[in-house]
């Protein structure tokens, strides 16, 4: 299993995990920082605009630390909807653009 992000842009960080699950020290010690360093190689200065669902690790006090220590915004997601899943607006579409005609 692995843990993807990508931006308006594309892929910016896939980070695998090694048979564990996610739980938020982990998610603010090893994943968001990774997420952060690929997107400082790509442009330090631009604004990161988070856009997660409310899993407990998304929400727990650490990560929320790790956001404001780094000036990470986040965007408002309503409470769990399948019909409003991140994936269906960002990952999912651009997946299937690359794959038609394949």
């Amino acid at each position: 299993m692995v843990v993807t992000f990508g931006s308006k842009t594309g892929h910016v960080a896939t980070i695998p995990l090694y048979g564990h699950t996610v739980y938020a020290e982990w998610y603010a010690t090893i994943c968001l920082p990774q997420v952060d360093s690929e997107l400082c190689k790509q442009n330090c200065n631009r604004r990161f605009i988070l856009h997660h669902n409310n899993m407990s690790f998304h929400t727990a006090h650490i990560t929320k630390e790790f956001f404001e220590l780094n000036n990470i915004e986040l965007l408002v997601y309503l409470p769990y909807s399948a019909e409003l899943s991140p994936d269906d607006f960002y990952t999912l579409p651009k997946i299937k653009n690359k794959l038609r005609g394949q």
